[in-house]
């Protein structure tokens, strides 16, 4: 089983949110992410990519907030 880990996009550097991604559900603007131990991540973003081969999700924020 290959999961994959989650990354935003910001200054044009890549930023891991979430390691070992099982599921992920989109709602308008909002991704949320789960983890397979339960963990999840909920934020405004939008999929910019997808590599299964490298198991990379690749995320542009729409709204960030530190």
């Amino acid at each position: 089983m290959c999961e994959a880990h989650a990354y935003i996009l910001r200054n044009d550097m890549e930023e891991k949110l979430l390691e070992n991604v099982d599921q992920i559900d989109v709602e308008g603007d909002e991704i949320r992410m789960i983890n397979i131990f339960g963990e999840q991540r909920i934020l405004k973003a939008r999929i910019k990519s997808y590599n299964n081969s490298d198991s990379k999700i690749l995320l542009e924020a729409i709204e960030w907030k530190d």
